[in-house]
């Protein structure tokens, strides 16, 4: 896994969020491919495979005439990396900023409210 997880273009985290999507690993081209939005050609799909095994988020294997894979880096992980990114690159840190850049014009509820109140607590331990 890499240290500092890079931000993925679209296709990539596209193939990625397949993969993760599956039960078991390594998987197989074609279980990948079942799972992806778009119908893309083998040698378009092994091609952004073989770049996200390049950037160390998945590990690529051969077992015959089949290619192989399994995620090197957890989804929870890249989503870690991403929010953060998101935050500071937007909203220069502050989760103030970027909460009410989201509900500008919503009324939270008290459930709402409850919630955050939650998640803020979890965050100080």
């Amino acid at each position: 896994m890499t240290d500092a997880l890079t931000r993925l273009p679209d296709a990539e985290l596209e193939v990625m969020q397949a993969l993760w999507a599956l039960d078991t690993y390594p998987a197989h081209t074609a279980d990948i491919a079942a799972r992806l939005e778009r119908d893309w050609k083998a040698p378009t799909l092994l091609k952004l495979l073989s770049r996200l095994e390049e950037r160390g988020f998945v590990r690529g294997e051969k077992a015959g005439r089949a290619n192989l894979y399994t995620p090197l880096v957890a989804q929870k992980d890249y989503l870690k990396a991403e929010s953060r990114s998101f935050l500071d690159r937007l909203h220069g840190g502050s989760l103030p900023s970027l909460v009410a850049a989201l509900l500008p014009d919503a009324k939270l509820t008290q459930e709402d409210v409850a919630a955050l109140e939650a998640l803020l607590e979890k965050g100080d331990r």
